[in-house]
């Protein structure tokens, strides 16, 4: 289904979350937070389709939205680890899948983020108002999904697991303990994510509004490291 909008909807279908499983302390109970983009343009992206016991349930959430899985153009997942991935067996009428930064279409593999250029980016809409950047940190191929020109006339970074939640800002354990492959440019992207945008969709957690404060703390971070 193709619709057209006057702006970029941005829909977190399910809020991710991650604990300490009741009854193993030495395990983790986790799944991402699962987002729909509704491009003005009438593109329709999810970003981290959950794991790969969540099919039923994610087809419940998208037909909440009047969608069904063949109505889905671009499936974006942040990383490749298996919570954000799941669902990607769905989406077979979609013509692109990224997965981090490794672009494909059935077996044929494209060369987007093939320049070798940290700052390059993929458009993902015809208006150039929903693209995907870099953002290494939490895994070396990890990307962010950045919509502009939304509903709440606010910029939204849709980020993966750079950001776990909002109670990472101030407790740095929380993304640290979620695994990082690489720390230093971890931070710089956080950092530089809040600048850009004015609300984040974590990995694993509700989405939060960005302020002065957080983006300060992040500056802060950056710096120590």
């Amino acid at each position: 289904m193709t619709t057209i909008h006057s702006v970029n909807k941005v829909i977190v279908l399910q809020s991710g979350y991650s604990r300490e499983d009741a009854e193993n302390p030495n395990a983790m109970r986790a799944n991402c937070t699962c987002t729909l983009i509704r491009c003005r343009d009438g593109t329709n992206v999810i970003v981290d389709t959950m794991t790969s016991w969540d099919g039923e349930h994610l087809k419940s959430l998208l037909a909440k939205e009047g969608l069904e899985v063949n109505d889905i153009h671009i499936v974006v997942c942040t990383h490749g680890h298996s919570d954000h991935i799941g669902c990607n067996y769905l989406f077979q009428a979609a013509g692109l899948h990224l997965v981090g930064a490794c672009a494909s279409y059935r077996d044929l593999y494209m060369d987007h983020f093939g320049s070798g250029n940290p700052d390059e980016e993929l458009k993902l809409d015809k208006n150039g108002e929903v693209v995907v950047q870099r953002t290494p940190g939490h895994t070396l191929s990890c990307v962010s999904v950045i919509v502009d020109n939304t509903e709440t006339e606010r910029k939204i970074g849709i980020t993966g697991d750079l950001f776990e939640r909002v109670e990472d800002v101030e407790d740095q354990n929380i993304w640290l303990d979620a695994g990082s492959e690489d720390e230093k440019q971890q931070r710089v992207q956080r950092s530089r994510i809040a600048e850009l945008c004015d609300y984040i969709v974590p990995g694993h957690g509700p989405i939060f509004a960005v302020d002065d404060r957080i983006r300060d703390k992040l500056k802060e971070d950056m710096k120590k490291e």
